[in-house]
């Protein structure tokens, strides 16, 4: 990989940008990171780390201040079916995401920075290619003509459409990656923003043996899910590409049911849980990517079973929530203490986080 030169991670401190920022540096990169706020699981092994609102253009020029030789544009007001869907956070999803593109952009532009990767999402593809399992695959022609199930995407097509103008009439190198259900350790698990994976191993986590969890739906909504290390090795390989730009699905063509999938965290779990329905939102009925487009121009694809990387997942997540358990537990007597101490000393330790 191109190893050697300077990236910006722009939402850094988020999800999928913390395991890239971590990617780049590995690689041998000089990374520099910017996010509203600061990592959510601590200071990340990178060059610098800038606090900054990259709604306004004035923080954009300021962190964007050199030429760059790769920029990941990977901020945006952004979360599960619990946030996106409701339509209650409409305005603020198409408002804030529009101007850090605007801004980080043009702040891009005038510092020479030729080569920025655009986040995408899968939400831009029209519903009536999503209504059941026959027509699930999201080729990358089909998102026209437009018709997102939600603001969220039709925020995403817009801005698709303004990295592919700056790159014709600024002779930038732009690259636009659509991703599809990102997943994995590090991301939101229990503020009302984590994605099905994360909400699903929260639950089956918090839940005793025998007991039930609640889908929502009818839990026969058909999605692929894919492991971040995958979408960091999508991102890298199609910023090499030489002359594609995209849009290209990122994403696994290996499509589940959501009852499946609560099914695979049980069995990860070694829990026997019963399915309650319950109303929610749930978003199209059917969605799965298509790889043809990947493979032609990449030569790659993604290929981790879902099992994997669930795997992982539901170890980081459950590690979560039997800390917050033990945070929220009453202090027990000095002596309970004492004799507890003695007998973990004897006992193989607790898995690392």
């Amino acid at each position: 990989m191109n190893n050697g030169g300077t990236a910006l991670v722009c939402g850094a401190g988020g999800f999928i940008g913390g395991h890239l920022a971590r990617r780049l540096k590995q690689d041998g990169w000089s990374v520099h990171g910017v996010d509203i706020a600061s990592p959510a699981w601590g200071a990340l092994p990178i060059d610098t780390f800038t606090i900054g609102d990259l709604r306004d253009p004035a923080v954009c020029r300021s962190v964007i201040d050199r030429r760059f030789d790769e920029v990941y544009q990977l901020a945006a007001d952004m979360g599960g079916a619990g946030y996106i869907f409701t339509g209650d956070n409409d305005a603020a999803i198409m408002r804030n995401s529009a101007l850090i593109n605007l801004n980080v952009l043009e702040a891009c532009r005038l510092a020479g920075c030729e080569r920025v990767f655009f986040s995408s999402s899968a939400c831009v593809y029209p519903r009536h290619h999503q209504h059941d399992a026959d027509s699930a695959d999201c080729v990358e022609a089909s998102a026209y003509p437009a018709d997102p199930d939600s603001e969220y995407g039709w925020e995403k097509l817009f801005c698709e459409r303004l990295y592919l103008a700056f790159n014709r009439n600024h002779g930038m190198r732009n690259r636009i990656a659509r991703f599809h259900n990102v997943f994995g350790p590090y991301g939101a698990w229990t503020d009302g923003r984590e994605k099905v994976p994360a909400a699903i191993c929260r639950k089956v986590a918090e839940a005793r043996d025998g007991g039930e969890i609640e889908v929502w739906g009818d839990g026969e909504q058909l999605r692929s899910f894919l492991y971040v290390d995958e979408c960091v090795e999508g991102m890298l390989r199609l910023m090499r590409t030489p002359d594609f730009e995209g849009p290209v699905n990122i994403g696994s063509d290996r499509p589940v049911t959501i009852n499946r999938l609560v099914d695979m965290v049980c069995e990860i779990a070694g829990k026997r849980l019963t399915r309650r329905h319950v109303p929610g939102p749930t978003g199209v009925r059917a969605r799965n990517s298509d790889n043809t487009l990947i493979r032609e121009r990449l030569g790659w694809a993604p290929s981790q079973p879902l099992q994997t990387g669930l795997a992982a997942t539901y170890e980081w997540i459950a590690a979560q929530v039997e800390a917050v358990r033990a945070d929220a537990a009453p202090a027990a007597p000095a002596s309970t203490m004492l004799a507890a101490g003695k007998a973990q000393s004897a006992a193989a330790p607790v898995a690392a986080v």
